[in-house]
């Protein structure tokens, strides 16, 4: 039985460190710098994996592992599947039930609540955000991405010249 740690931030630029810091006591870590939003993450797919029946798998927030129900859903019976169970640190502590199917069942129970947690605030962010550009765009702030095509690029010209003219300002 091994403790197997994972980690994960949503982009590069932001730091493994406080993660990393309350993973100390396990054996391995494995850690992504990726969004939540995709279960196609080289180190998540690497631990489990790696995973062998009776290892403990401990992530220190439930949304590390995934941003949906759906996606902790599949992450949750793959790491079932091996065997292995799932610690969340920042849940409550099961360890004082001496019953083993009682103690699975209230971690289920728990695990559920936090699931769907994750996903609800995953779209109060994105609802906020939505709202925001709205707003920004009423008051003329947001004129969103710029284009990356460029009418007077020769490389761009010579690649599209042949299928489509530019049209022409009159």
């Amino acid at each position: 039985m091994s403790k197997i740690g994972y980690a994960r931030v949503s982009s590069k630029e932001q730091n493994l460190d406080r993660q990393l810091e309350a993973l100390q006591s396990v054996s391995k870590v494995f850690s992504d710098k990726a969004s939540g939003q995709s279960t196609e993450r080289p180190q998540l797919q690497a631990m489990l994996d790696y995973l062998r029946e009776g290892d403990i798998v401990i992530v220190t927030e439930l949304d590390r592992l995934g941003r949906n129900n759906k996606d902790l859903t599949e992450i949750m019976n793959a790491i079932q599947q091996k065997g292995a169970t799932l610690e969340v640190l920042n849940l409550p502590s099961m360890n004082g039930i001496e019953d083993e199917n009682l103690r699975r069942l209230i971690n289920n129970l728990v695990v559920e609540l936090y699931k769907y947690q994750a996903e609800s605030e995953r779209k109060r962010i994105k609802e906020r955000q939505a709202q925001g550009i709205e707003l920004a765009k009423k008051k003329g702030r947001f004129t969103g991405r710029k284009s990356t095509f460029q009418k007077d690029d020769p490389l761009l010209q010579r690649a599209f010249g042949s299928v489509a003219k530019f049209p022409k300002r009159v």
